[in-house]
């Protein structure tokens, strides 16, 4: 058995379907479905049920999937150790973060907490929060920084990892204005559907949002017109006047500002969220350790640690 037949089996139940999971894991889909069906010859049964779409686990697959999901985490995680025993990257610290605020939030925090003190190589991987989370569960970094709501749980709640909230955010309606400066798509509910630049089911701002839309003033009718994981392109997009998007208001400061973008509803459309800085429960490097406590400390006095 290798290790990699177990990150081809949780991209494969991640992505629910083998040419996007071959892609992601940089195969051949011959290649790619050869490799699982090795980890099923090893296993002694069928972990994946082909005759669905997307394809889903068999109750085999459901039971060895939090198996195959820890041990990758645990080799990964055993490695670093390693590697910090033979002194190879002990200060290092690696970063997972979502697109928006690997280009809004990250840059300021992290200045801010040099400030305060003398910080190793940074490493940062940027990329959709689905993708973020399976670098998480697979060790391959320290922290993950994300947007969070308490109606979209992350995978990573409890269990193996804790987190704290170091800063916040809201998720704001926005569209482009009319000829008079008023949003060209008002959010009223009721009435006709309104054309919705919406976030894809990797994105971590999709989840909230669809989450959070039971708590908006009116019921809403949206017709979904594009999807894309990334909120500067449903920005771009939303700028030339193709619908309505919830986009963080740390991205959109300078478009409203400016006029490119405009408010399409009050307050009581908008989604506020946290920022929150997650980690593995287990004890990592001194470098990481330091920091963890150093974020812990500059963070918002009502940030809390979720143990």
């Amino acid at each position: 058995m290798e290790l990699n037949w177990l990150e081809d089996f949780l991209a494969l139940a991640e992505c629910g379907n083998f040419s996007r999971a071959a892609q992601r894991r940089n195969l051949t889909q011959p290649a790619f479905s050869r490799r699982i069906r090795a980890l099923e010859d090893w296993t002694g049964t069928p972990l994946f049920d082909r005759s669905t779409q997307p394809v889903g686990l068999t109750e085999a697959g459901r039971r060895f999937r939090p198996f195959a999901d820890e041990t990758v985490r645990r080799l990964l995680q055993g490695r670093e150790e390693a590697r910090l025993a033979g002194g190879a990257a002990a200060t290092a610290l690696r970063f997972a973060a979502t697109h928006a605020l690997s280009l809004t939030f990250f840059p300021t925090w992290l200045s801010r907490l040099e400030g305060q003190a003398r910080l190793g190589a940074i490493h940062l991987l940027s990329d959709s929060m689905q993708a973020c989370e399976q670098v998480m569960t697979q060790g391959q970094a320290q922290f993950l920084l994300c947007h969070a709501h308490a109606a979209a749980p992350s995978r990573l709640e409890g269990g193996a990892f804790r987190s704290a909230a170091v800063g916040s955010d809201r998720l704001v309606p926005v569209c482009a204005p009319d000829e008079a400066g008023a949003p060209r798509y008002p959010l009223s509910g009721g009435g006709s559907a309104l054309p919705h630049l919406a976030y894809s089911p990797e994105s971590g701002m999709g989840r909230i949002v669809t989450a959070a839309r039971g708590g908006f003033p009116a019921p809403l009718a949206l017709d979904t017109v594009f999807t894309s994981h990334l909120a500067a392109v449903l920005r771009t997009l939303a700028r030339d006047g193709r619908g309505v998007a919830w986009l963080p208001d740390s991205l959109i400061g300078d478009d409203v500002a400016q006029g490119r973008l405009v408010r399409a509803g009050g307050t009581g459309w908008e989604i506020p969220v946290e920022v929150r800085l997650y980690r593995p429960r287990a004890r990592q490097s001194p470098a990481a350790e330091a920091f963890w406590a150093l974020a812990a400390e500059q963070a918002p006095q009502d940030g809390r640690d979720r143990e």
